[in-house]
């Protein structure tokens, strides 16, 4: 759910999460934290709203942990990672994403929970894998998390065919009688 929609109260994050459903734009929920947002989980789980929870780096606490940062390091923030995600899990969520921890922290809670784990940058020992749409394809050249692949360069392709696009529409190449509605 998005940044602000869910964080000031349940009833906040029951009203958003009800109106990504009821328009359309979501079947399930996606909620970043652990223990914090159990309360959410539950009341949204209760009134019929499927919800995926997402602990370790979360994005939109970016800032809180002074950038995009391993989490889980130190024995409690191990601890709390471990205890958020089977509060999520009691609650009612049915996976769990698991970001940015080392390996055998990702495989600790994927042992300790009884829902599915989606490892990202976790380590190969969750039970399936995720990798965002625009680090596999390269989208941006100036940023790659450590732990994403990518398959493709798409983003340095992206410029420089706005590059050649540019120079043919300031030379009178572009557009041409062919690209001319007659």
């Amino acid at each position: 759910m998005p940044f602000g929609s869910y964080q000031a109260s349940v009833e906040d994050g029951v009203r958003a999460a009800g109106r990504l459903l009821k328009e359309g734009a979501a079947e399930a929920v996606k909620l970043e934290g652990g223990a914090e947002v159990t309360e959410l989980v539950a009341r949204l789980v209760t009134i019929g709203i499927p919800v995926m929870g997402h602990v370790g780096m979360t994005p939109q606490s970016v800032h809180k942990f002074g950038g995009f940062k391993l989490q889980g390091r130190t024995d409690a923030q191990a601890q709390s990672i471990l205890a958020g995600a089977r509060a999520l899990a009691d609650a009612g969520a049915y996976a769990l994403v698991i970001e940015a921890v080392p390996p055998a922290l990702a495989a600790a809670v994927t042992r300790a929970i009884p829902i599915p784990t989606i490892g990202i940058g976790a380590g190969p020992s969750c039970d399936g894998q995720v990798l965002v749409m625009h680090d596999l394809l390269g989208l941006d050249p100036d940023w790659s998390p450590r732990f994403a692949r990518r398959y493709a360069e798409l983003g340095r392709e992206a410029i420089a065919a706005f590059a050649a696009y540019v120079a043919d529409v300031r030379s009178g190449k572009f557009p041409s009688d062919k690209e001319t509605a007659k």
